[in-house]
């Protein structure tokens, strides 16, 4: 299929794919100057969590200014991306953050270890995030 853009659906079932792609957060710091991090995801509906110590660039970059982009791209032929820009709401309830943090980790380390995923990153001083996408934009087959 020669490149194209895709669809809402299209970019949110790229997503949500498996094997999962890792996520490069954008977020800028106090000073002004970007701040680009890695970030393993889930898909939520129409929304994206991801967890971040709160101590951390982003974390503090979060707390700060709300407004992220996110780039989640196919690094193998042909290529693809999408990138959500958008707003993040913080979450520090534990029950929450076990949960999300174990379908996270699951997800990229597989379901036999979810677990030990939810309870190393549901203790206080984490964050869950959720992203509410504003923007979105994605193309596919780059490389056809």
């Amino acid at each position: 299929m020669p490149a194209h853009k895709m669809t809402e659906d299209e970019a949110w079932s790229f997503l949500g794919s498996v094997p999962p792609h890792t996520g490069k957060l954008a977020t800028v710091r106090a000073d002004g100057s970007p701040h680009v991090a890695p970030v393993w995801f889930a898909v939520d509906g129409r929304e994206i969590l991801f967890n971040t110590g709160a101590l951390t660039v982003k974390g503090k970059a979060l707390r700060r200014d709300r407004r992220v982009a996110l780039c989640v791209d196919d690094e193998q032929p042909p290529f693809s991306f999408v990138i959500v820009e958008g707003t993040v709401e913080l979450v520090e309830d534990v029950g929450e953050l076990r949960r999300w943090a174990g379908i996270i980790g699951g997800r990229y380390m597989g379901e036999d270890r979810a677990d030990v995923y939810g309870e190393r990153n549901a203790v206080p001083g984490e964050l869950l995030v959720r992203l509410h996408p504003t923007r979105i934009t994605a193309e596919a087959d780059l490389a056809d």
